[in-house]
Protein backbone atom coordinates (compact mmCIF):
# COMPACT_ATOMS: atom_id res chain seq x y z
CA UNK A 1 0.00 0.00 0.00
CA UNK A 2 1.03 3.29 -0.57
CA UNK A 3 -0.54 5.26 2.17
CA UNK A 4 0.51 8.42 3.64
CA UNK A 5 3.56 8.75 0.86
CA UNK A 6 4.65 12.25 1.09
CA UNK A 7 6.89 12.60 -1.94
CA UNK A 8 8.14 10.63 -4.54
CA UNK A 9 11.73 8.95 -3.82
CA UNK A 10 12.77 8.65 -7.46
CA UNK A 11 15.02 5.63 -6.84
CA UNK A 12 17.71 8.15 -5.51
CA UNK A 13 19.17 8.34 -2.21
CA UNK A 14 18.14 11.66 -0.27
CA UNK A 15 21.62 13.51 -0.61
CA UNK A 16 21.11 13.37 -4.66
CA UNK A 17 17.33 13.54 -4.48
CA UNK A 18 17.91 17.13 -2.92
CA UNK A 19 20.53 18.04 -4.89
CA UNK A 20 18.99 17.57 -8.15
CA UNK A 21 15.81 19.19 -6.86
CA UNK A 22 18.05 21.99 -5.76
CA UNK A 23 19.36 22.16 -9.06
CA UNK A 24 16.45 21.96 -11.07
CA UNK A 25 14.10 24.65 -9.17
CA UNK A 26 17.41 26.90 -9.42
CA UNK A 27 17.44 26.02 -13.35
CA UNK A 28 13.43 26.67 -13.68
CA UNK A 29 14.09 30.71 -11.94
CA UNK A 30 17.12 31.10 -14.38
CA UNK A 31 15.54 29.96 -17.42
CA UNK A 32 11.97 30.18 -16.48
CA UNK A 33 10.97 27.06 -18.61
CA UNK A 34 12.85 23.55 -18.11
CA UNK A 35 12.10 19.77 -20.10
CA UNK A 36 12.32 16.84 -17.55
CA UNK A 37 10.52 13.55 -16.81
CA UNK A 38 6.97 13.98 -15.94
CA UNK A 39 7.80 12.49 -11.91
CA UNK A 40 10.78 14.54 -11.40
CA UNK A 41 8.61 17.98 -12.78
CA UNK A 42 5.86 17.09 -9.84
CA UNK A 43 8.47 16.83 -7.49
CA UNK A 44 10.54 20.12 -8.58
CA UNK A 45 6.97 21.82 -8.93
CA UNK A 46 6.40 21.52 -4.86
CA UNK A 47 9.81 23.23 -4.02
CA UNK A 48 9.24 25.83 -6.93
CA UNK A 49 5.79 26.91 -5.73
CA UNK A 50 6.59 27.09 -2.01
CA UNK A 51 9.64 29.29 -2.72
CA UNK A 52 7.46 31.66 -4.69
CA UNK A 53 4.80 31.98 -2.16
CA UNK A 54 7.97 33.20 0.00
CA UNK A 55 9.50 35.62 -2.10
CA UNK A 56 6.04 37.38 -2.69
CA UNK A 57 7.08 39.10 0.86
CA UNK A 58 10.30 40.16 0.58
CA UNK A 59 11.79 40.08 3.89
CA UNK A 60 14.88 38.73 5.62
CA UNK A 61 13.54 35.99 6.81
CA UNK A 62 12.13 35.03 3.82
CA UNK A 63 15.43 35.47 1.82
CA UNK A 64 17.37 33.22 4.34
CA UNK A 65 14.68 30.47 4.44
CA UNK A 66 14.89 30.54 0.35
CA UNK A 67 18.76 30.82 0.51
CA UNK A 68 18.79 27.45 2.12
CA UNK A 69 17.24 25.90 -0.84
CA UNK A 70 19.03 27.99 -3.50
CA UNK A 71 22.63 28.32 -3.81
CA UNK A 72 23.40 31.22 -6.28
CA UNK A 73 23.01 34.50 -5.49
CA UNK A 74 21.84 36.08 -8.81
CA UNK A 75 18.87 33.41 -9.01
CA UNK A 76 18.07 34.58 -5.44
CA UNK A 77 18.01 37.99 -6.13
CA UNK A 78 15.83 37.37 -9.62
CA UNK A 79 13.27 35.37 -7.59
CA UNK A 80 12.58 38.52 -4.88
CA UNK A 81 12.79 41.25 -7.44
CA UNK A 82 11.25 39.70 -10.59
CA UNK A 83 9.68 36.42 -10.28
CA UNK A 84 7.84 37.23 -6.64
CA UNK A 85 6.13 40.49 -7.49
CA UNK A 86 4.87 39.61 -10.83
CA UNK A 87 2.97 36.73 -8.67
CA UNK A 88 1.90 38.64 -6.56
CA UNK A 89 -1.59 39.01 -7.40
CA UNK A 90 -1.76 34.85 -8.16
CA UNK A 91 -2.86 32.56 -5.40
CA UNK A 92 -1.09 29.59 -6.14
CA UNK A 93 -0.34 27.81 -9.24
CA UNK A 94 2.71 29.65 -10.64
CA UNK A 95 3.67 26.84 -12.77
CA UNK A 96 2.36 24.62 -15.50
CA UNK A 97 3.47 21.21 -16.63
CA UNK A 98 3.06 21.09 -20.40
CA UNK A 99 3.51 16.71 -21.86
CA UNK A 100 5.81 16.37 -24.53
CA UNK A 101 5.42 12.66 -25.33
CA UNK A 102 7.67 10.04 -25.02
CA UNK A 103 11.27 9.91 -24.38
CA UNK A 104 13.22 7.75 -26.98
CA UNK A 105 15.67 6.15 -25.30
CA UNK A 106 13.24 4.70 -22.23
CA UNK A 107 9.86 5.46 -23.02
CA UNK A 108 10.20 8.25 -19.76
CA UNK A 109 6.98 10.43 -20.40
CA UNK A 110 8.32 14.02 -20.88
CA UNK A 111 6.78 17.30 -19.89
CA UNK A 112 7.62 20.85 -19.90
CA UNK A 113 7.91 22.64 -16.53
CA UNK A 114 7.27 26.45 -16.49
CA UNK A 115 6.34 29.61 -15.09
CA UNK A 116 2.51 30.53 -15.90
CA UNK A 117 3.34 33.92 -16.78
CA UNK A 118 5.94 32.39 -19.31
CA UNK A 119 6.39 34.48 -22.62
CA UNK A 120 7.76 32.92 -25.49
CA UNK A 121 10.53 35.21 -27.16
CA UNK A 122 8.95 36.28 -30.45
CA UNK A 123 9.81 39.82 -30.27
CA UNK A 124 13.58 38.58 -30.27
CA UNK A 125 14.03 37.60 -34.09
CA UNK A 126 11.87 41.15 -35.15
CA UNK A 127 14.51 43.10 -33.18
CA UNK A 128 17.12 40.87 -34.66
CA UNK A 129 15.70 41.68 -38.05
CA UNK A 130 15.42 45.20 -37.64
CA UNK A 131 19.52 45.63 -36.27
CA UNK A 132 20.91 44.16 -39.94
CA UNK A 133 18.50 45.84 -42.06
CA UNK A 134 20.46 48.86 -40.28
CA UNK A 135 23.47 47.23 -41.24
CA UNK A 136 22.06 47.54 -44.93
CA UNK A 137 21.33 50.99 -44.80
CA UNK A 138 25.15 52.06 -43.85
CA UNK A 139 26.91 50.97 -46.81
CA UNK A 140 23.89 52.48 -49.31
CA UNK A 141 24.57 55.71 -47.58
CA UNK A 142 28.32 55.33 -48.66
CA UNK A 143 27.72 54.05 -51.94
CA UNK A 144 25.92 57.36 -52.34
CA UNK A 145 28.49 59.74 -51.06
CA UNK A 146 31.09 57.81 -53.20
CA UNK A 147 28.53 58.15 -56.61
CA UNK A 148 28.62 62.02 -55.22
CA UNK A 149 32.23 62.21 -55.30
CA UNK A 150 32.21 60.65 -58.60
CA UNK A 151 30.14 63.10 -60.11
CA UNK A 152 31.95 65.93 -58.50
CA UNK A 153 35.57 64.71 -60.34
Amino acid sequence: MNHRNGFNPLSRTTAHRRAMSRNMVTSLFRFERITTTKSKALEVRKAAEKLITRSKVDSVHNRREAAKFIQDEKILNKLFTEIGPRMKERNGGYTRVLKLGYRQGDAADMVILELVDYKLEKDAPEEKSAAPAKKAAKPTAKKAESKAAADKE
